[in-house]
């Protein structure tokens, strides 16, 4: 039986003050001033029409993600928070977590954030080396990050990430491990680390870069930045993600947990799951921010609403729980999926039979093995 999970809430801003070379997210490069009190009012539209879908439900995490929401000002993102809140119940003390480009960090508006009700920042760092950030297209130094993060720490904000990439062009493994040691001397809560790719439909893709490091390299580099996370007590808890005790990222192991959320915002994508039908349906607002603009809260500002068919849930729940180190119990399977334990019962034991999952019980989780073939180990689960 299908019983509705936590539920979260994602909100999409779409502007960046320029589009990285390797970025595959509905992220423009602005021009001019923007529109930011029109974007709040369509924000406040855009919700109340998907309100019916969660009457009643508490929201546990909200995301403000990019884009650069940090463009932003803090008032606008104060007037959000509190329309949201004014429709939605807020548990106690729920994470809200914003990004925000360390080139974009000014003197006085991560007061304003935090008083607005941001009690999380996560910084787009990628590297602490001004070569690499060069080569990536970044708009900010290492000086920069530096400065940001510790602008956030003297405004009282102690809940913060620092992402940062890793095999990137011109990159051997000292430089990545210098990368971490930089991060992990700011003493932030969580740190993600994932290995730059070459997206689909990105500069990057049409034009690779020189120097990126091979596959045998970048494990490698991969393996020895564990270690050194660890060493400073982070603990690896998702493919990408490592945090110090208790401090995990809520609403991103919402998501990997296969819960709810709902997407407001220019491309923003949200996932609910209806109890009283057994249906879980994705919905997606419109990519483009002048359409979003002109047709936010109206019929026309759903860009998609399909329902997950119950022959695809193992594969999209699969696809998030097993990122995760602690993998998953079937019994949540069941309860998230509203399907029985036997949809899934001979694709788990050829992951078991191949070294990749192992199960106590009926808690299955990835082996070393099966970390390092998360995406093979998933593959099993596609339906043809």
């Amino acid at each position: 039986m299908l019983v509705p999970p936590p539920l979260s809430l994602y909100i999409h801003i779409p502007w960046c003050v320029k589009k990285c070379p390797y970025c595959d997210f509905n992220s423009h490069g602005k021009t001019g001033e923007l529109p930011v009190k029109d974007y709040v009012a369509a924000l406040v539209g855009d919700l109340e029409q998907d309100l019916p879908l969660v009457w009643g439900r508490p929201v546990h995490s909200v995301f403000f993600g990019g884009g650069t929401p940090s463009l932003f000002p803090p008032e606008a993102i104060g007037d959000i928070l509190d329309a949201c809140s004014a429709r939605l119940r807020f548990t106690p003390g729920a994470e809200v977590t914003m990004e925000c480009n360390p080139g974009t960090a000014e003197f006085g508006r991560f007061e304003g954030y935090r008083a607005a009700g941001v009690n999380r920042v996560s910084f787009g760092i990628q590297s602490f080396d001004d070569g690499c950030l060069a080569r990536l297209g970044r708009i900010h130094d290492s000086a920069e990050a530096e400065r940001a993060v510790k602008l956030a720490q003297d405004a009282g904000l102690d809940n913060l990430n620092l992402d940062l990439m890793y095999a990137l062009p011109g990159q051997d493994l000292a430089m990545a491990l210098h990368d971490v040691e930089r991060a992990v001397a700011l003493q932030p809560a969580h740190l993600s680390h994932y290995q730059l790719t070459m997206e689909p439909n990105t500069a990057f893709a049409a034009r690779p870069p020189e120097g990126l490091p091979d596959e045998d390299s970048a494990w490698d580099i991969q393996e020895r930045c564990i270690e050194a996370m660890a060493a400073a007590g982070y603990a690896q808890y998702e493919v990408s993600a490592y945090a110090r005790p208790g401090r995990q990222c809520a609403h991103n192991l919402n998501y990997w947990r296969f819960g709810d959320y709902l997407g407001i915002g220019a491309g923003a994508h949200g996932k609910i799951s209806l109890g009283a039908t057994g249906e879980i349906r994705r919905r997606w607002k419109p990519k483009n921010p002048r359409d979003y603009l002109a047709h936010a809260g109206t019929p026309a500002g759903i860009g998609g609403d399909d329902p997950i068919a119950p022959a695809n849930r193992p594969f999209d729940y699969m696809l998030n729980a097993l990122r995760l180190v602690e993998g998953f119990d079937l019994a949540d399977f069941e309860s998230r999926t509203g399907l029985g334990r036997d949809q899934v019962a001979a694709e788990l034991g050829q992951a078991r039979q191949r070294g990749w999952l192992e199960a106590r019980g009926s808690h299955w989780q990835p082996t070393e093995l099966g970390r390092r073939f998360t995406n093979d180990v998933i593959g099993l689960f596609l339906k043809d």
